[in-house]
């Protein structure tokens, strides 16, 4: 039993992680139909933001250190927002409407600038956010199992974004006029639908959902050059898996690959990270547009 719980828990620590990564990915490329390689710029922008912004704060005369917390949802909605619109109303507006294999193309030339320009800001030495990770300490789950508390959080906060971004898909009614964009662009321009403004809308979201997820995840690491690249094989293991353009593909995915890592750590480490492509092969060869994924008629 303390073992299953062992692996039920990280399991859900990790998949929370994944989907928050991922979320921003699959929602721009649902509106959009841009594969964005350089989501993964977005997070380490916010992880690097998050951590040397919480490093000069406990620095200095720390009034409440809870407030930290604040600090790192506020300066990945601030940079996730400024980044996200810089480069789609200097850049990628100017390629709507092109072949998306183009846009994989630009994009990947994207993380490549960004990476050198968190070198240029940020240096090449790790930094370190420490701090709020620990401020919460340790949960005992079970007999014998103890977990950070940080890591327990995650997973609250990671389904409240979920269930927040699944409210505002169907629910409100900006994200039907989202719907409305997905299912079918030209009809939208038609019925007098800005598209234009949606597409920035939704990309800013995006990459204030990737920085997010680098900002929450700084407690918990080093954050050092590199870290973008691999976050974006892994994000696009799970909207693969679960359907690009998604949310709750993305979720499903996320929540598979998660848990499959964690019987692979606790039951054959060696495997860890075959089984993360292991699980894709096999959905992809079995359901080649993934769990969730709409299956697209050709126009002829």
């Amino acid at each position: 039993m303390t073992s299953l719980l062992a692996i039920l828990f990280d399991g859900a620590i990790y998949a929370s992680w994944l989907f928050l990564v991922a979320a921003g990915l699959t929602i721009i490329y649902g509106v959009m139909r841009v594969l964005n390689m350089a989501h993964g710029s977005f997070y380490a922008i916010g992880a690097y933001s998050a951590a040397s912004l919480v490093g000069w704060y406990f620095s200095g005369n720390v009034g409440n250190p809870y407030l930290s917390y604040l600090l790192l949802i506020g300066c990945a909605v601030v940079a996730g927002s400024l980044i996200g619109v810089i480069i789609e109303r200097g850049l990628l507006r100017f390629l709507q409407g092109k072949d998306e294999i183009l846009m994989v193309i630009v994009t990947y030339a994207l993380l490549l600038i960004l990476e050198d320009v968190t070198k240029l800001v940020w240096g090449v030495d790790p930094y370190f956010a420490y701090q709020p990770y620990r401020l919460l300490g340790q949960t005992a789950v079970g007999v014998g199992l103890r977990f950070a508390t940080y890591d327990l959080a995650l997973i609250v906060v990671t389904a409240a974004i979920g269930l927040a971004a699944w409210f505002a898909l169907n629910r409100t009614n900006r994200g039907r006029l989202l719907r409305a964009v997905i299912h079918d662009r030209e009809i939208a321009v038609a019925m007098g639908v800005n598209v234009n403004v949606l597409f920035t809308v939704t990309f800013a979201i995006g990459a204030v959902l990737g920085a997010l997820a680098g900002a929450l995840t700084a407690p918990a690491i080093s954050v050092t050059p590199g870290i973008g690249v691999e976050v974006i094989v892994l994000a696009f293991a799970v909207v693969v898996v679960g359907g690009l353009g998604s949310i709750g593909g993305a979720a499903i995915g996320a929540v598979l690959v998660g848990l499959t890592r964690s019987v692979a750590v606790h039951m054959a480490p060696e495997m860890e990270l075959f089984v993360i492509y292991g699980v894709m092969f096999l959905v992809l060869a079995i359901r080649p547009q993934g769990l969730f994924g709409p299956v697209l008629a050709r126009r002829i």
